[in-house]
């Protein structure tokens, strides 16, 4: 009498592929400490295709074998597989509006301190550092910078962005309510842009992992935009959790435009501050 395979996968090359994945997800968190196991599977499955073509390789376990015996082969994979998308005053219209809800609320604290999580490349840094000096408060402010990335990381500390950007950066910043000449901030060198040295002297740029990592201080506002919307829910809830209690009490929470504090365990801890731009303001 024949057997009866009652059980078989209805689509055997896509399993075979989710197992690679955990597999190769599993290796990086155990030998490289970076745990990208909780980033939504749909969109790190695009960017693992996208790194294996420019890799050469034909399969997930091969990419993985490569990552974990090359050195070379992790840096390219790192900055691959996360996400680095920015921009100065990306999302004009959130600046503007944090320029004049929150701005007010820092005027009463002696010193103000910011986590700006999800850092990239330290545009948004450089965004925060431009708003507060304009408005007298950067002498007593202390922006924390972090991100998983640590090459992105040494990007940030440099503030040297291409000089085709400074155009498009100059129409943000004029639409986040800037009140001098952008290229004020900068000096351009050839095809780079260097950002003024003293909009970084009160930021710290640091390597953090949202996911895995925890508090590490208390702020008066946490900035953490576009980057949950790549994570599992239950991973976004525990990053949450982590924003929630690195802030003081009233303190304001930016999110992305993506995300929500809508339908969380959080949301009755939080008043909106605006309609649209997501800046909240904690509660008790």
């Amino acid at each position: 009498m024949g057997l009866e395979v009652t059980n078989a996968a209805a689509n055997p090359v896509a399993d075979l592929e989710d197992l690679e994945i955990d597999l190769l997800l599993e290796a990086v968190y155990r030998h490289y400490g970076y745990d990208f196991r909780g980033y939504a599977r749909s969109s790190l499955r695009r960017r693992l295709q996208s790194i294996m073509q420019a890799e050469k390789v034909a399969t997930i376990s091969a990419l993985l074998d490569r990552i974990l015996h090359e050195r070379s082969a992790w840096e390219r994979f790192l900055p691959g597989v996360s996400v680095n998308v920015s921009a100065i005053f990306r999302d004009p219209e959130f600046f503007l509006a944090f320029r004049r809800v929150a701005i007010p609320v820092l005027r009463t604290y002696p010193f103000i301190r910011i986590w700006q999580a999800g850092a990239s490349f330290g545009e948004e840094a450089h965004s925060l550092a431009i708003i507060l000096q304009e408005e007298g408060l950067y002498q007593r402010s202390l922006i924390y910078a972090t991100d998983i990335n640590d090459a992105a990381l040494r990007t940030a500390r440099e503030g040297i962005y291409s000089a085709d950007v400074m155009q498009r950066y100059t129409q943000n910043y004029v639409q986040a309510g800037g009140t001098r000449s952008f290229s004020e901030y900068y000096t351009a060198r050839y095809e780079y842009a260097i950002m003024r040295p003293s909009l970084r002297e009160n930021i710290v740029f640091s390597q953090h992992n949202l996911v895995s990592d925890g508090a590490f201080n208390e702020f008066n506002v946490v900035l953490c935009r576009n980057v949950m919307i790549y994570f599992t829910r239950p991973v976004q809830e525990r990053v949450l959790t982590l924003l929630d209690s690195s802030l003081v009490k009233f303190g304001i929470l930016g999110l992305g435009s993506g995300e929500s504090l809508r339908l969380t365990p959080f949301e009755s801890r939080y008043e909106r501050l605006v309609d649209v731009q997501k800046l909240y303001k904690r509660l008790g």
